[in-house]
């Protein structure tokens, strides 16, 4: 049995398998919850696109927005609070400078790395999704309840926190005993 023809190893009959590590009761509830926010992602990316539309901007355009609310930032300080790398940041950046949405400042600590600000009509795009978003997000925030969402806003801060101190570890199955 050679190679497959994207030069991965052949994938040995599922009896030859190794066992898979035993799963904790918290890991499993872990897992589930990851599965979870997979599907809430993808609800809540389909419903950003939507509202998105009423400030004729993309959910993803929205995203960078929502980083510089107050004070301008680099696009890597951007990238860090959305969850989306630099380079992604960086593409979506140009496009809202070009659209006007936005505009780049001088960083006064770094010479290379302006400093993305919203313009007047990136404020006016994000009033205008507002209208939609925020009755939304009440709606939903009062089905659930208050409490409910703010254990819930502190167990995913506390996961993100632990995330990006302990990565996973890659771990190779053992190969299959000849």
């Amino acid at each position: 049995m050679g190679a497959r023809p994207d030069g991965n190893p052949p994938t040995p009959p599922r009896e030859q398998w190794p066992d898979a590590p035993p799963h904790s009761r918290d890991g499993q509830v872990l897992t589930e919850l990851v599965l979870t926010v997979f599907r809430l992602n993808g609800e809540l990316l389909e419903a950003a696109q939507q509202m998105a539309a009423a400030g004729d901007i993309t959910a993803a355009w929205w995203q960078v927005l929502g980083g510089v609310p107050d004070e301008p930032r680099s696009v890597a300080e951007i990238g860090r609070i959305m969850g989306m790398s630099r380079q992604a940041v960086q593409r979506i950046a140009d496009i809202l400078v070009d659209r006007g949405l936005a505009e780049y400042r001088p960083n006064p600590t770094h010479r290379r790395a302006k400093l993305l600000v919203r313009t007047e009509a990136g404020n006016y795009a994000l009033r205008r999704i507002s209208f939609g978003q925020h009755p939304w997000t009440d709606s939903l925030g009062h089905q659930v309840g208050h409490d409910r969402l703010q254990t819930t806003l502190e167990v995913l801060q506390q996961l993100v926190r632990l995330v990006e101190q302990q990565p996973p570890e890659s771990r190779e199955p053992r190969p299959p005993a000849a």
